[in-house]
Parts: C-alpha cells; sequence; structure tokens
C-alpha cells in the first residue's frame, strides 16, 4: 500500500482526528520554515546595513515589491499544483498524484527561466520608472540581475515544496530550507565582509542557497517511491494537470502579482521621502515578514486541508477547518504583532544603528502590527475559498478591496498635500485588510453552501 511505503511518516491524514492538534502540527514547521527563510533574507539586509551603509540596505529592501511583481504569477501556479495533488491526495487518486508531479516540476523550470530572463533585462528599467533614489538604484539594479539568475533553483524549490506540503510533509522542507539558510548566511559574512562585495555578495549567497534548497527537495522527490516519485526522464505537462492546477493557480498568481502592483505604487511613494526612510521601511518590511510568515502557515493549511478534506467528500470538516484555522491565526496575528511592535527600536536596531532609520522603521511598524491580524485572516478566508475550488470569487476580491483600493488612496488621500505622509501612506494597509476581509466572509457564506452541497450528493 502506497500509505506505508518509505516515506509514509512524513505524511498527515487530514481526514480525520482532531483539527486544531493537526493543524498546528502541520503549521509549526511551516513557520520555522518560513522564518528561517526570512532569516537569511534578513542576513542579506543585517550584513549591508551593517557592513556597507543605508544606501546598500535601501537597495536590497527596495527591490522587494518589484521582484514579487515579475515573480508572483507563476508562483501562484506552485498554489495551484499543491492545491491539485492534495485533492487527488484525499481522493486516493495516485496515477493523477503522480501525474500533477511531474507536470509541477516542469512547469517550474519553465517559469524559472521565463521569470530569470525577463527580470535580469528588465531590472533597470523598472527601478527607474519607480523613481528609486539616485543613490540607491545602482546597487539595487546589481542585487536585482544576480538574484534573477538563480530564479530557475527557486521555482524548483516552491512547487518542490508544495508537492510535500500537500500530502502534509512539511518537515522536510524545514531541514532543507534550514542547510540552504546557513549556506546563505555564512557566504553572506564571507562575500560581504571578507571580499568587500557589498549588495553583489548577498545577491550571490541568496542565489546559490536557492541552488541548494532546490537540490535537496528534488532530490527528496527523485528518492521518493509511489505516487510522490519524480522520474527525470518522465518530466511532461499532462493538459489536465495543467489546466486545473491554472484554473487555481493562474488566479492565485494573478493576484499576487496585482497585489504587487500596489506595493510598488507604494514604494515609489517612500522612495519621494529619500534613501534613509526607503532603509527604515525596508528594515520594519522585513520584521513584519516575520509575524506574516506565521500567519501563513495558517492559510497554508487552511488551504490543504480543504483541499484534501474536499477530494475526500467531508463537507462538515471542510467547514470546521475555516473556523478553526480563522481563530488560530486571529491569536497569532495579535500576539506576535504586539510583540514585534513593543520591541521594534531594539529589532531595528539589528540591522541599523541610524537614529533616523530607527524613526522611520517604528513609524511603519506602528501602524501595521497591531492591526496585522486582520491581514492573516484575510488570507486564510483566500485559502478556504480556493480549497474549495473556488479561485476566481477571492481574486477578484482581493484585488478591487486592497489593491484597487491602495491605488484610489495612494490617488486622492495621499496625494492631497495636507495627508501626503508616510503615516497616511501605511493607514490604508489596515484599512484593505479589514474591508476585503468582510467581503471574503460573505462570499463564503454565499458560495460554499453550493460547492459543499456537491460533495453530499
Amino acid at each position: 500500500m502506497l500509505f506505508r511505503r518509505r516515506g509514509a511518516r512524513h505524511e498527515m491524514d487530514m481526514t480525520s482526528g482532531p483539527l486544531l492538534h493537526k493543524v498546528i502540527l502541520f503549521s509549526a514547521p511551516l513557520v520555522l520554515t518560513g522564518v528561517l527563510q526570512l532569516l537569511y533574507n534578513a542576513a542579506d539586509m543585517v550584513v549591508v546595513g551593517n557592513f556597507a551603509g543605508h544606501e546598500a540596505l535601501a537597495a536590497v529592501g527596495s527591490t522587494g515589491s518589484l521582484i514579487n511583481l515579475l515573480v508572483n504569477v507563476f508562483m501562484g501556479l506552485s498554489v495551484g499544483a499543491s492545491v491539485q495533488v492534495a485533492r487527488q491526495w484525499g481522493a486516493r487518486d495516485l496515477t493523477g498524484v503522480s501525474r500533477g508531479v511531474h507536470t509541477a516540476i516542469t512547469v517550474a523550470g519553465i517559469s524559472g527561466l521565463l521569470v530569470g530572463v525577463t527580470g535580469f533585462v528588465l531590472a533597470r528599467p523598472l527601478l527607474e520608472l519607480m523613481g528609486n533614489p539616485a543613490d540607491v538604484i545602482d546597487l539595487a539594479a546589481l542585487y536585482m540581475r544576480i538574484y534573477f539568475l538563480g530564479m530557475p533553483a527557486n521555482m524548483l524549490y516552491n512547487f518542490g515544496a508544495a508537492i510535500l506540503r500537500a500530502v502534509g510533509d512539511t518537515r522536510r522542507p524545514l531541514i532543507y530550507l534550514t542547510v540552504a539558510g546557513l549556506v546563505n548566511v555564512v557566504l553572506n559574512l564571507l562575500l560581504v565582509i571578507v571580499f568587500s562585495m557589498s549588495v553583489a555578495g548577498v545577491a550571490l549567497a541568496t542565489v546559490i542557497s536557492q541552488v541548494v534548497s532546490a537540490a535537496l527537495v528534488l532530490g527528496c522527490l527523485c528518492r521518493s517511491d509511489g505516487a510522490l516519485h519524480l522520474d527525470l526522464h518522465r518530466l511532461r505537462i499532462d493538459p489536465q494537470q495543467l489546466g486545473a492546477i491554472a484554473r487555481v493557480g493562474l488566479p492565485a498568481g494573478l493576484q499576487g502579482s496585482l497585489f504587487s502592483v500596489s506595493n510598488v505604487l507604494i514604494q515609489s511613494a517612500i522612495n519621494e521621502f529619500g534613501s534613509i526612510a526607503v532603509a527604515g521601511n525596508s528594515v520594519a518590511s522585513s520584521l513584519e515578514g516575520f509575524v506574516y510568515t506565521s500567519m501563513n502557515s495558517i492559510y497554508q493549511a487552511d488551504l490543504t486541508f480543504a483541499s484534501q478534506n474536499y477530494g475526500a467528500h467531508k463537507p462538515d470538516r471542510v467547514r470546521r477547518v475555516m473556523w478553526v484555522c480563522l481563530g488560530t491565526v486571529a491569536v497569532v496575528g495579535l500576539v506576535l504583532g504586539f510583540a514585534f511592535w513593543a520591541l521594534g527600536t531594539p529589532l531595528i536596531s539589528i540591522y541599523n544603528r541610524d537614529p533616523e532609520v530607527i524613526r522611520f522603521g517604528l513609524l511603519r511598524l506602528s501602524v501595521i502590527m497591531p492591526t496585522y491580524c486582520l491581514c492573516g485572516m484575510m488570507d486564510t478566508m483566500v485559502g478556504q475559498l480556493r480549497g474549495i475550488g473556488c479561485s476566481i470569487t477571492p481574486m477578484f476580491v482581493s484585488l478591487a478591496g486592497a489593491c484597487l483600493f491602495r491605488i484610489v488612496w495612494i490617488m486622492t488621500l495621499f496625494a492631497q498635500p495636507a495627508w501626503h505622509t508616510l503615516t497616511v501612506l501605511y493607514l490604508s494597509y489596515p484599512v484593505s485588510w479589514a474591508l476585503t476581509f468582510a467581503v471574503h466572509l460573505i462570499c463564503w457564506f454565499t458560495v460554499s453552501p453550493r460547492l459543499l452541497k456537491t460533495l453530499e450528493e
């Protein structure tokens, strides 16, 4: 039997047993994985912030929203792959799981090449469109070009980890990312401090660490037996699997990419306040990531648990998953949000001790952190809707409630001279989260009875 094969101890039956306990068991390694990923991203900023100056810190930090803009469409396909494999796993369709694995990895390789070439070529022109500060843009362009050389490895790791998560295995991606993170930190220190390579050093360290993590996750799939086994000679795109992946993944990717449009506009607005403001904002954003990744692990749990139970035709358990995950993410967001807000000054000082950088960083944290749980609750609703096969509706709701709303906010309220402040700019986040969460909840109560009723027939 497949479920007693080698590697089965890493998997989880999400269709029976206590939900909260299993959600926590599933989410905890995801939290640690996300934190490790953030730590080695933060290591880039800590090293350049302390050893290469605030301009290098601003250069690394200012590229995040632009990178996400180019990457998120294809990263959304990894969400679609996770949902498709989880649904087939819950239905015990092992042949479908195998086809899904090979299709997902093939898509990952192609996507990585396309995004890598696009990002390398367009790095400088896009940074110029964003109004990157003159003392930052050369370093930022160099960082982006090197970073995008590692995009094929980045995609392969994320798709491979998504496949493992789909069957409940969140531990091995954690181990692989730990190894890659250690490689990244060691290379950061070596290339920046010893060889004085500044942003080029941290970018190169990131690329090498991504290659390491991709090699580890692909090796894991190649060594697996049964439906998860990856045979490199069988890599091809199955049209049926690709269609199912795209139905969930493309709306998720488009949502993430268009979300990044509003974030790029916000970053462009922050650029107006100078490189020190950009540096402070970048540090605060990096710190926020640690809270976000904790909440995002609950989104991943909701997505995967809902998908498996949908595939297993258990509508009552699908409903229970949502309420358990919403309660959990609210607690996590509130506790961590207020903790990071209270510890803002010492945390920012780890990155850079410039008083002005600290002041700008604290300004962002004071607005975002107390309300960050709303972002987690919004995303958890999206995970539930995608898990039951509804991906188009949350895409449009999220784009209108968050992306479009923030753009309108920037072009109207923030554009007024009296309101042209960073505080007003940052307030667009919590207001948009609250509105979007409320609409997602209404949508769930509207569409879930129809979608879940089909499972009872």
